[in-house]
């Protein structure tokens, strides 16, 4: 070839490859460059647009220059370094490399966790200017992460496509959560290999844990936004309203992991679709504000759960001193795992009592475990159901002079619904009647007449004071014990910002009262 012919192909080559580069760019700003048929990209497909250019800020001031000097002292200007905000949320790198076909005939690849590139970023930025907040998202890969809470609160897992994660990082993730940390798994575009691919690694991370469908009186729901019906979009069914559907899992008295098969990181990056399933815009904002509401005001919560309690008697043989029996539901049952201990040393050190540091978790079903105790205390979120056998031992027991305690913990109206309906199973001819305030638990130990509530009852009902236990006796017995307000929260002595309840020192001093008139009585 001439050198001509050579400078002629190379200006063919320039000309053509400009004309592919500027014909075929995609949406946010992705790329294509040709290689024969087959275009390589070089950047991720886009669900939406580009994050925002981050701001320049310039720092104005005056520079003198070399002698001589001029009249007037020059202006410079220089970049000015805005400091970073603390990380809130670390948006996941997962999954392969994805080859797609665009309606052109072109090939292109993407890593799927990018498809929204700003939807995290665009939620922070809305939530801080709603709440007055500063906090910023980051890419995370796994590898490098350390899995500490305290580095980053908040792991965020979105995508189209199924993924997995190796034994290591599950494990890690499973650390992080007992940390305090927080997991939300968003399905984009309402995509299943997602979701079942979310589904089986959250279940693999935290096996002893339920997924559930968060109610409607969960904290979530009005952390910040009152959250009553919001719109989604779903293809072939077009626009409806409909309650917030969003998969939970709780450690201890906190919601750890958020799921959601109908999107929103498309809502967060301000663009819909006709295909899939999604919650519109303006509602996933709100919902994820709630989110990151929720998460910031239980993170202490969930750092003071991440150390567990010892019950430093559990393995010696019961003895003649009182043992706490906790039962077991097929519901949330042990919301708050560090309660009975404190419960126990209460009692310990003001009454005169021989406590045993030892909580027995109680199998109903089984006869032999529960007959062995005098006192059972059954907790929990939400409802739960008692199996035929569960109902007919706790008959007995009751009827045979045992006492059972419960609470609504936080004071959860799923859970004080089923508790009411299974008492009417367990006991139908007794019912649930409120003690009078002269009633001689109030007065077994401590002297109660008046108790503090916690925060949000006093929003709720400012001046209210009363306490309100009820109760159900058999022959003259109070048997049951049952409080709609939460006591174990309170026996932890640290503060659930959620919780409708009794306040800690009050809480003690009721546990402590049922438990004194239970065996006196």
């Amino acid at each position: 070839m001439s050198r001509e012919d050579k400078r002629l192909s190379r200006r063919k080559f320039v000309k053509v490859a400009g004309l592919t580069v500027a014909g075929l760019t995609l949406p946010g700003g992705l790329r294509l460059f040709s290689g024969g048929n087959l275009l390589y990209a070089q950047g991720p497909r886009s669900c939406g647009p580009p994050p925002p250019a981050k701001p320049r800020r310039i720092k104005g001031g005056e520079s003198f220059p070399p002698l001589p000097l001029p009249a007037t002292p020059l202006r410079r200007t220089e970049r000015k370094r805005e400091p970073a905000p603390p990380t809130l949320v670390g948006k996941v790198v997962h999954g392969k490399m994805v080859w797609e076909t665009d309606a052109q005939g072109n090939r292109y690849q993407y890593r799927d966790w990018t498809t929204d590139p700003a939807d995290v970023k665009n939620l922070l930025n809305w939530t801080n200017s709603k709440l007055g907040i500063r906090y910023r998202p980051v890419d995370v890969n796994l590898k490098d992460f350390s899995y500490s809470p305290a580095e980053i609160p908040i792991l965020y897992f979105t995508g189209h496509e199924a993924f997995t994660l190796t034994a290591k990082e599950r494990q890690g993730i499973a650390s992080f959560l007992r940390d305090g940390g927080f997991i939300i798994g968003d399905a984009c575009c309402g995509m299943k290999p997602f979701s079942e691919a979310f589904e089986r690694e959250i279940d693999a991370i935290l096996p002893n844990r339920k997924r559930f469908m968060v109610p409607e009186d969960h904290p979530l729901m009005e952390s910040f936004y009152k959250m009553g019906k919001v719109q989604y979009q779903v293809a072939g069914k077009g626009k409806f309203d409909d309650r917030v559907q969003i998969e939970g899992m709780n450690i201890g008295c906190r919601t750890a992991v958020f799921f959601t098969r109908h999107d929103l990181s498309c809502g967060w990056d301000h663009h819909t679709h006709p295909h899939g399933s999604r919650v519109m815009p303006s509602y996933a904002l709100q919902l994820g504000a709630n989110i990151m509401t929720y998460a910031l005001a239980t993170y202490q919560l969930g750092r003071f759960l991440s150390t567990e309690k010892v019950y430093y008697q559990s393995g010696r043989k019961t003895r003649d001193e009182f043992v706490f029996g906790q039962i077991q539901h097929d519901g949330d049952w042990d919301p708050d795992p560090s309660a009975v201990m404190n419960l126990l040393k209460y009692v310990g050190r003001y009454s005169t009592m021989d406590v045993q540091f030892k909580r027995a978790d109680v199998d109903l079903s089984r006869g032999q475990d529960v007959f062995k105790h005098s006192f059972l205390y059954m907790t929990g979120h939400h409802d739960f159901a008692l199996k035929g056998s569960e109902a007919t031992n706790l008959r007995k027991f009751l009827e045979n002079g045992g006492v059972l305690l419960a609470d609504a913990c936080c004071g959860r109206t799923s859970f004080d619904t089923a508790f009411r309906r299974e008492m009417r199973r367990v006991l139908p001819s007794g019912s649930l009647e409120r003690l009078d305030r002269d009633h001689p638990l109030y007065s077994s130990l401590e002297k109660i007449r008046t108790v503090e509530y916690t925060d949000l009852i006093k929003q709720q009902r400012p001046g209210f004071n009363a306490p309100t236990l009820e109760g159900i006796s058999l022959n003259g017995i109070l048997s049951v014990v049952y409080s709609k307000y939460d006591l174990g929260c309170g026996w932890e002595e640290i503060e659930h910002p959620y919780a409708r309840g009794l306040a800690s020192a009050d809480a003690l001093k009721m546990g402590m009262n049922t438990i004194v008139y239970a065996m006196t009585h």
